[in-house]
């Protein structure tokens, strides 16, 4: 996991952005496909791991970095629409700096090169997103060489015996043939047929 080529994170932050733009306030307490998250928890999710790879990127160590995401149930206020689409550039344009993908850095208090930091950010959005548009009823289109890059990062990581199948839980049977984005759901422990 640790030849990771660098990816411009912006085509994937602004799918993300939009998606949140078109969320309801009425939606705000809607389910998810993350378990014990409603929509509300799960973008405020979205703003913390924003914030985190932000900095991760950026190599500024501290508290947004060194804070496991399972500290407390993450939650918006009610600034989150004009804060998280700054953030969200933000986290962007911070790996857009070949730097970023290179050395060591942390998140949610875990050491990671560079490299794998940029590849699970990339990861979080595209799966995240998919959670967001899915419990909101919003299309999803995620940027293809992120889903690419998602892809290859959770097959390795449910390859991995260690690992015990998959970095967010259980990986959940697709079709070989099935969808990029249903294959990749599945290897997050998702079923991609799961509605609201």
């Amino acid at each position: 996991m640790t030849d990771h080529p660098t990816l411009d994170l912006g085509p994937q932050t602004r799918v993300i952005a939009r998606l949140a733009e078109g969320v309801t306030d009425d939606q705000l307490a809607d389910g998810t496909p993350c378990p014990d998250y409603a929509v509300r928890n799960l973008l405020g999710h979205l703003l913390g791991l924003s914030i985190a790879f932000r900095d991760a990127g950026r190599k500024e160590l501290g508290p947004t970095t060194d804070t496991s995401p399972e500290a407390a149930l993450p939650d918006i206020g009610p600034g989150w629409r004009e804060e998280l689409p700054k953030i969200l550039a933000e986290l962007a344009e911070a790996w857009r700096d070949p730097a970023a993908w290179t050395g060591e850095t942390r998140a949610g208090g875990v050491p990671l090169s560079g490299a794998e930091a940029g590849a699970v950010a990339v990861d979080e959005l595209v799966i995240h997103g998919w959670d967001l548009a899915r419990a909101t009823g919003q299309e999803y289109t995620p940027d293809p060489a992120a889903l690419q890059l998602s892809y290859g990062l959770l097959l390795a990581a449910a390859q991995d015996p260690s690992r015990g199948g998959g970095i967010f839980g259980p990986v959940v049977p697709v079709p070989d043939d099935g969808p990029l984005l249903d294959r990749v759901i599945g290897l997050s422990g998702r079923d991609p047929e799961w509605t609201p």
